[in-house]
């Protein structure tokens, strides 16, 4: 199997999941859109994966390159029926590309919060292997509030009721982040978006103390990427 990967800043990248990757030998190519690279020819991947950003939905006129990610996302999705893996941004983009709708998360999410899974994530063959309760690191402003039509909501929080979707059988998103590793949060603290958001917040010393926070939680936040993938992987392999 072959992975296309869409970036939209540097350091959000696979995280973990490309250690798995590793094991499993899968080879990816990562195309970083911000910076002006071109998305390559569909046809030649069997799996897309689409991260997070500092950028909103619809910030076309500031990030044109938007609008033929959308359009991929679309083709690969409703037409080509391929597996999708969406996460945050990505999560975002995959309502907003299949006429859903996006807005402002009041307040906004960050920091280490519990996602519960609704009966139809507890029943679905990915999620369903996962904790009915977990912490997640959030870090949005903004959320999906309209699921796309043949979407199925698998996981909410307190604030925001879609933190997970699954549209169709193959096309998985989250808006909470899977792909932790232990140098993600000091990694994201150096871009001024996110250190902003987060200091408005949390307040004054909230990089360190949200590190602080995750560092004896990084087992179990590996220990369901791992799971994540592994299921993800099977429902690939069957399609």
């Amino acid at each position: 199997m072959r992975l296309l990967v869409f970036q939209h800043i540097d350091c959000e990248h696979p995280g973990i999941f490309r250690q798995f990757l590793k094991e499993d030998g899968i080879a990816w190519d990562a195309v970083e859109l911000d910076a002006g690279e071109p998305i390559p020819v569909l046809d030649n991947y069997d799996m897309l994966w689409v991260m997070g950003g500092p950028m909103d939905v619809w910030d076309v006129d500031e990030h044109p390159w938007l609008v033929p990610e959308k359009r991929a996302i679309r083709r690969w999705v409703r037409e080509l029926q391929r597996p999708f893996l969406g996460v945050c941004l990505g999560h975002q983009l995959l309502a907003d590309a299949l006429n859903g709708t996006c807005g402002p998360q009041r307040p906004p999410e960050i920091g280490i919060l519990d996602v519960d899974l609704t009966e139809e994530g507890k029943a679905d063959p990915v999620f369903g292997a996962l904790p009915h309760r977990a912490k997640a690191l959030q870090w949005h402003s903004v959320r999906v509030a309209q699921a796309p039509e043949g979407a199925t909501i698998l996981a909410k929080s307190d604030i925001c009721p879609i933190q997970a979707m699954r549209v169709g059988n193959n096309a998985y998103a989250m808006q909470y982040h899977v792909e932790l590793e232990p140098d993600t949060i000091p990694n994201w603290g150096c871009i001024p978006a996110y250190e902003r958001a987060l200091a408005a917040s949390r307040g004054p010393g909230a990089l360190a103390a949200l590190a602080k926070e995750a560092e004896p939680l990084m087992d179990g936040f590996i220990a369901n990427a791992r799971t994540l993938y592994r299921k993800f992987m099977d429902v690939c392999r069957s399609s």
